[in-house]
């Protein structure tokens, strides 16, 4: 790995079954992006005007109960629709097919002004105890092959609303990335006889170079292979497919792996970290998929500074994804970091 730490050299992603460009020679380059306090906006506990708040009128007319922990309802803007036509077409290249679903909203706190980096980890307990029940829920419908939970956090990613929430989008259909690592996860498990993701968690305890936090029940790590400058994804340190297999005790240890790496990437920049963060879990088709291991990733487009973000353009558009900042540099900064937000007292 010395060679590797110094000069361009290409990594394989083995869940995706491709490759990232690494160039650590260009980190060398004096560093010219700002770091600073970024401005903090101040927000209310609640907002009169933010249709996810509780006790509020949303967009459709319909009213958010008084809810004191978390709330789910059905996104009134859906990409998915359950009554979308199942018609198909082909001719020749040209191919396409209705594809159902629903899309709902988790609001993680009525409190307008918190993050989950901000949220004591037993209230984010609450919401990994409302994946579960959506998960399932969801998964049992006849009609529903996958379920993703996802949060977009920040202007940056495109979210239009601060309050604390993430939504979840119920298809037909496996996504593609979700297809990719079903293909990849079965294909090793059938030639080692064991789950990728658990051999890959193995290594990297052994060699504990990008391991940045892990109590009972899960490891957080910046991946051999990460493309975003910080990204980083959380293990279950058992072979868990699915998250409704975590025990009362796991669900804690997940809120407070997830408290630890957002309070992480916030003391960073000293802003309100953006990212997308998203779980993948095995298929809800009704097989058992003992290929999959449960496992989220967090993908943060920030660089250089909290105004400053990485963009996929050039190369990495038309060729392969490139990061300058190795894994092993990442995993050193976030170490380095405080366990208590920027914020606190």
């Amino acid at each position: 790995m010395s060679t590797f730490s110094d000069h361009p050299h290409r990594r394989y992603n083995p869940l995706q079954g491709e490759w990232v460009l690494v160039s650590p020679h260009r980190a060398k380059r004096p560093w010219q992006g700002q770091v600073e306090d970024a401005d903090v906006p101040e927000m209310p506990a609640h907002d009169p005007d933010c249709y996810l708040c509780a006790r509020n009128t949303r967009i459709n007319g319909k009213k958010n109960p008084d809810y004191s922990h978390t709330f789910v309802f059905d996104n009134d803007f859906a990409a998915l629709t359950e009554d979308a036509p199942q018609e198909s077409f082909r001719d020749g290249l040209l191919m396409a097919e209705g594809e159902s679903g629903l899309c709902r909203v988790i609001c993680f706190s009525p409190r307008h002004d918190l993050t989950l980096a901000r949220m004591e980890v037993s209230d984010i307990a609450r919401v990994v105890d409302t994946w579960v029940e959506q998960y399932v829920e969801l998964g049992a419908r006849p009609d529903i092959g996958h379920v993703q939970i996802f949060e977009n956090r920040g202007a940056m990613m495109g979210c239009s609303n601060p309050h604390p929430h993430g939504q979840i989008w119920a298809s037909r259909n496996l996504p593609n990335a979700a297809e990719r690592e079903t293909q990849t996860q079965t294909a090793y498990f059938e030639q080692h006889g064991t789950p990728l993701l658990m051999a890959y968690l193995k290594q990297e305890q052994a060699l504990g170079e990008r391991i940045l936090f892990e109590n009972d029940g899960f490891v957080v790590l910046v991946p051999y292979w990460a493309v975003w400058p910080f990204e980083t994804m959380v293990l279950p340190k058992r072979h868990i497919r699915s998250m409704e297999e975590m025990t009362a005790s796991e669900r804690t240890d997940l809120a407070e792996a997830l408290s630890h790496i957002t309070i992480r990437y916030d003391n960073l920049f000293s802003t309100s970290f953006p990212y997308s963060m998203g779980f993948h879990q095995r298929p809800t088709d009704g097989k058992d998929h003992d290929e999959w291991v449960m496992h989220a990733h967090f993908y943060p487009p920030l660089l250089r500074s909290a105004t400053v973000k990485k963009f996929m353009v050039g190369f990495e558009l038309l060729g392969t994804p490139q990061r300058d900042l190795t894994p092993e540099q990442a995993a050193d900064r976030l170490r380095a970091l405080s366990d208590t937000h920027y914020l606190a007292g």
